[in-house]
């Protein structure tokens, strides 16, 4: 009786397997037009959450400088002035 078993879970298997493949082609053609036309608010609500994600807040910038030096990977001021200072 356990092969009777294995050959039955084997089949019932393969039945699900066409049974999704079916469903996924309908949904998938019958919903496309839905889908496309939420496209440009999802790409809308995507720019927030790319900022927030891509800045990771904006107090976060100059951890760890003085003042008057300059943070490193950006060039030093050309000038040789420090900022807020009178020419």
């Amino acid at each position: 009786m356990g092969e009777h078993d294995h050959r039955m879970r084997k089949r019932g298997k393969i039945v699900l397997i066409g049974f999704l493949l079916v469903a996924s082609f309908f949904l998938l053609t019958e919903y496309t037009a839905h889908f496309l036309g939420v496209l440009p608010y999802l790409i809308l609500l995507a720019c927030p959450l790319m900022h927030l994600f891509m800045h990771r807040g904006h107090g976060g910038h100059q951890h760890g400088h003085e003042p008057g030096q300059a943070p490193a990977g950006l060039p030093a001021n050309p000038n040789g002035r420090i900022e807020g200072e009178s020419r």
